[in-house]
This record gives structure tokens, C-alpha cells and sequence, in this order.
């Protein structure tokens, strides 16, 4: 046997390993009047029984595509790794697809939901958008037999398949991601009029249980320093103050903050703006300073 030291070769680079979710993250308008909710909750307790399941929601609007993918953009900051299962789903048993969608491994510092499972009927815009970030899509198959519940038959098995350490892949067709259903933006139009007011048209994306309207566009379209705001709605238009909180309004009295998620927002104290300004989820609102 030769004294030398063998060489060692080239040691290739380790292949990361893909991270198993132990969270699903459900929302759907399945309401709780019904076993819906319940049966999903089975289905994945029975199969993947280590997996916990928070419900972020069931109270979407019946068939309200874009107000449960609203409901996703507003809880997706705050989420945790795991599998956010998604079901408003008015096409169901039609032409629209079934969808499992894996994110790119985000930074460990702001890492969230890295699996979406739901619908491509634009209800999972939030986790298409920027396109980069999605590192593989496949459609899902149907099994035989399901037509109107495939929130049971179809996407509570991938979620639970997911948190077993399945692949996107090895569920379902890979698709090219650029193809997946998007929804259209919302209107958000800021523009000057020639004696220097500030017109901002814009639409309503969310009336909340307390009855706040959110407004579509970033908060620092109208500013802190702005002190009052004229409110352009289907009612005659009136003014409300720009304020930073709901103590710097009288109780019942109008405002425009900045919401919990950096969105404008009228409110009225201890009340609902909604009703006070004849406001639903899409209506159009003028505001002017």
C-alpha cells in the first residue's frame, strides 16, 4: 500500500433540501353554517396529522374572487412558513384550473407561505405577483366523481401532500407560471386640476366587520400634512378631516387615516363609514384637497 495521501476530488455542492411545512393556512367563503370548513379540516387532519391549521378565514363574500384575494394580500405579511390553502371558488367542476404554486425561498429573515394551493381564477394573485418569485406551478387533476367540492376532493389532499414533503411537480401537470390567472388592478387615478387641487379617484377593496372602508393606493397618496379631504361618493360630496387616529375623531364623526395595512381608509368613530357614506366592496370614490 502506497504512503502517499490520496487526493480528494472535486466534492460537488450539496443539494438543499426542500423544507416540509408543517402549517396550512385556510381561507375560504365556505361560511360556518354548513360541515364545509369542518370536512376540510379532516381531510387534512386525516392526512397529513401533523400539520396545524390556521383559519384565516371563512367569511369571504359568497363567489367573491377579488375580495378573498384582497383578504390574502392583507394577511400575507404576517404569515409564517407554510401552505396557505385558498378556496372562493364559483367555477368550480367548470374549465378553470386547480392549481398548486411554489415560491422561490425568500430571505430567512422575511420568510412566509412558500406553498399556495386554491383555484386559477385570479384568487391567488397575491402570490403570482412579482412573477419572479414563483419557482413552479402544476395543475392539479380532479379524481372521478368530483364536480362540487373541490375544496375536500382536490386541494385539502395537495396541502396535505405538501406538508408530507411532496413536490409541486410530482402533484399535478407543470405549467409555465406566466400563464396563471391574474386579476385586473384596481382603480387608482391621481391627477392636478388647473387651480393646483389634487384629485385622487379610486375604489373601495374592503369594508371591514366595524363597517371602515379601505381605499384602493398606498396611504401617502394624501398625506399626513393634508388637514381636510373632500369626499366624492354616489351621496353629495363632504369633507372629512385627514387624521392619524381614531381618537382624533369625535364619536361619530367622519375621517381619512392610514389603516393597519398602509391602505387609506374612511371611517367614522364608533361608527361605520360604509353606512354613513353609502359605501360597498367596488364602489368609486372621488377624494380631493
Amino acid at each position: 500500500m502506497s504512503g502517499l495521501a490520496a487526493t480528494p476530488g472535486p466534492r460537488s455542492q450539496p443539494i438543499p433540501e426542500r423544507p416540509i411545512p408543517d402549517t396550512v393556512f385556510f381561507v375560504s367563503d365556505y361560511g360556518r353554517t354548513d360541515e364545509f370548513v369542518g370536512v376540510v379540516h379532516a381531510v387534512l387532519r386525516r392526512l397529513a396529522p401533523h400539520a396545524r391549521v390556521i383559519d384565516l378565514t371563512h367569511d369571504v363574500p359568497a363567489f367573491d374572487v377579488r375580495a378573498g384575494s384582497a383578504t390574502l394580500a392583507r394577511a400575507l405579511p404576517h404569515l409564517g412558513p407554510g401552505v396557505v390553502l385558498a378556496v372562493v371558488d364559483p367555477g368550480v367542476g367548470g374549465p378553470r384550473r386547480g392549481v398548486v404554486v411554489e415560491l422561490a425561498p425568500q430571505s430567512r429573515e422575511a420568510e412566509g407561505p412558500r406553498w399556495f394551493v386554491g383555484p386559477d381564477n385570479g384568487l391567488l394573485t397575491p402570490a403570482l405577483d412579482p412573477g419572479d418569485r414563483i419557482a413552479a406551478a402544476s395543475v392539479l387533476a380532479s379524481p372521478a366523481g368530483s364536480a362540487t367540492f373541490d375544496g375536500r376532493d382536490v386541494f385539502a389532499p395537495a396541502a396535505a401532500a405538501l406538508c408530507a414533503g411532496a413536490a409541486p411537480d410530482s402533484l399535478g401537470s407543470p405549467v409555465d407560471p406566466s400563464g396563471l390567472c391574474r386579476l385586473p388592478g384596481r382603480v387608482v387615478e391621481l391627477g392636478t386640476d388647473e387651480i393646483g387641487r389634487h384629485h385622487l379617484t379610486t375604489e373601495v377593496t374592503w369594508v371591514d366587520h366595524f363597517g371602515n372602508v379601505q381605499l384602493a393606493g398606498v396611504a401617502d397618496l394624501v398625506p399626513l400634512s393634508v388637514t381636510s379631504v373632500k369626499v366624492g361618493v354616489p351621496t353629495p360630496a363632504r369633507s372629512v378631516a385627514r387624521v392619524r387616529t381614531f381618537g382624533d375623531l369625535r364619536s361619530g364623526e367622519a375621517g381619512l387615516l392610514t389603516d393597519a395595512n398602509s391602505c387609506l381608509a374612511l371611517v367614522v368613530n364608533r361608527g361605520s363609514a360604509a353606512e354613513h357614506f353609502g359605501l360597498v366592496a367596488g364602489s368609486t370614490v372621488e377624494l380631493v384637497w
